[in-house]
């Protein structure tokens, strides 16, 4: 079991701030896929991973990390500076 938390317009395109999920996925790609497969909502907010960062356990991570050992992964926007 993993903790995803979605931020900004992740959360709003799937409706909900976080979630517990079951996952058999080896990596954050993986992870996006079994999401992506769940309904539409998830497919919209993954569409276009380039425009997603990912933390694993508050820290920065690429989509083909593993998520061995790993119990939060957060998806957000990148982050701008002004």
């Amino acid at each position: 079991m993993i903790e995803v938390l979605y931020f900004a317009w992740v959360r709003e395109r799937i409706g909900i701030p976080r979630e517990t999920v079951e996952t058999g996925a080896k990596t954050v790609a993986g992870l996006v896929d079994e999401l992506r497969a769940r309904e539409e909502r998830y497919a919209a907010a993954f569409a276009d991973t380039s425009a997603l960062r990912v933390a694993l356990d508050q820290e920065l991570a690429d989509f083909d990390a593993s998520l061995k050992g790993v119990r939060e992964v957060a998806f957000f926007p990148p982050m701008t500076g002004g």
